[in-house]
Parts: structure tokens; sequence; C-alpha cells
């Protein structure tokens, strides 16, 4: 039997193109075995959100700009692409993040955990890790938790490590370190417990995303990996996650 797929595409009108001409070829189920994501890399981190909870795999195809965990746009063999596909799975970071007035919100993040300053004051952060300080103050533009999967995004443009998937880690990357300025960042084991408190939170407010999820005005964030719940993104054969995560290293 035929793979049933569904389509779904970003508002970029050649997204929104692509999309009809693959309906109109392959049809559109209504209960799909795959899901096909057409547009950018934030299209494919929302359309995740949307359906890792029904168990159903994502396969990108870039109608976007960098398109970094998107396949290549070819309409033709596509079934025989998704059958052949190479299957990675990524599970998501929890944030638990508190506000100045004592209200918590909680989200999930695929790609990262953000802190970020709101003002033109810096941000001035505490981390601890599994329950020990390991910055008594940080001064900064903000900082990030970011997943293997989302190591390649902002992590990547923050100076951060790339991480394969392979290695269980994560990325806890400052952004515009003014104090203490040497300090690039660590790689922590994927079980790690990780809280930020804003210092001065008052005087210097701070926001936090879980990828596009944001709360502003946060007084603490404590993020973990959530292991019970997982991502299925498929690449073209050959063409998957750890091979683009090596040939990203070697580029220019």
């Amino acid at each position: 039997m035929s793979l049933k797929l569904a389509f779904v595409a970003s508002e970029r009108p050649e997204a929104l193109a692509a999309c009809a001409s693959l309906r109109a070829r392959y049809g559109q189920a209504a209960q799909p075995d795959v899901v096909v994501a057409l547009g950018g890399d934030g299209w494919l981190l929302e359309t995740v959100h949307a359906h890792f909870r029904d168990g159903l795999p994502i396969f990108g195809m870039n109608r976007g700009s960098v398109g970094f965990l998107l396949n290549h746009y070819n309409e033709d063999g596509l079934i025989e692409r998704i059958e052949n596909a190479e299957r990675t799975l990524i599970s998501p970071l929890h944030m638990r993040a508190t506000t100045g007035d004592g209200q918590v919100h909680e989200a999930l993040a695929f790609n990262e955990v953000s802190l970020l300053r709101q003002t033109h004051q810096s941000a001035k952060l505490r981390i601890l890790i599994d329950g020990t300080e390991r910055l008594e103050e940080l001064i900064c533009d903000g900082a990030m938790l970011a997943t293997p999967a989302g190591s390649t995004a902002y992590n990547l443009s923050a100076h951060g490590p790339i991480i394969p998937l392979t290695a269980q880690a994560l990325a806890l990357t400052p952004i515009s370190a003014f104090r203490p300025r040497r300090w690039r960042g660590a790689i922590l084991p994927h079980t790690a417990e990780v809280r930020f408190e804003v210092l001065e939170f008052d005087k210097r407010p701070v926001a936090a995303s879980a990828d596009t999820f944001e709360v502003r005005h946060i007084r603490t964030v404590e993020i973990s990996e959530a292991p019970h719940l997982s991502a299925t993104i498929l690449f073209d054969a050959g063409n998957g996650y750890d091979e683009r995560v090596m040939a990203e290293q070697f580029t220019s």
C-alpha cells in the first residue's frame, strides 16, 4: 500500500505554490502516514510541534532560505524517497519559567531555550547545573541551552558548538558575554538540569523563549530534557542529520 501523505506549507509564495502542486499530484490524506512540510527550518519546527504527539514523522522540503533540517525540493519520486529515508529521533527540552510576579509557564523546545535582555541594559544571570552553582554572575545579552538538532541554528550563530545527535549532549552558550568576557559556554550531558536565575530582574528585565513560545519579565528558568517525548524527522538516504553536521563543520 502506498504511503498516505499530508502537505503543509509556510506563508512563503513558493511554499504555497509547491504545496498546491504536490497535493494535486499525490493527494491530501486526512489520516496521513507522513507529513510533508514545505518552507524553511522555522516552518519545519512549527510542523514538528503540531504533529509530534500524533507520532507522525515529518519529511521537510526546502521552500525557504537556509533549510539545514530540510531535504531538497523535487516533486518526482517522493514516495520512494520517503520510504527510503533515514529516520532521526529528536527529544525536546522542557522549560519551566517563573515570572517576577510568580506566574509559572511551561513549554517545549526542539531547538533551544534562550534568554534575552528586554532593554538597553545587559542581563545578569546566575547559572546552576544539577543544583551546583557554576557561574555566580554572567553579564550578557543572554544565554541559551540548545539541543543537538538546534545546535546548528541560533546556537551556531552565537558561536556555540555543533553537536551530533549521537553525542547525547546539550550546548550551553552565552550571547555577547561581557563578564566573564572569555567564557564561551559549555557542553553538558543531555541529562543535565539547568537553572538560570535573573539577577536584578526588576531593573534588568529578561525574556525567555522555548522555540517560538516567549515569556517576558522572568525571574527563574529551569530546563531539562524530556526524554519520554520525541519527534521523527526524515532525511533523504545518504544525507542524514549526522552527515549534515559533519559537512557543516568543514565549510568556510
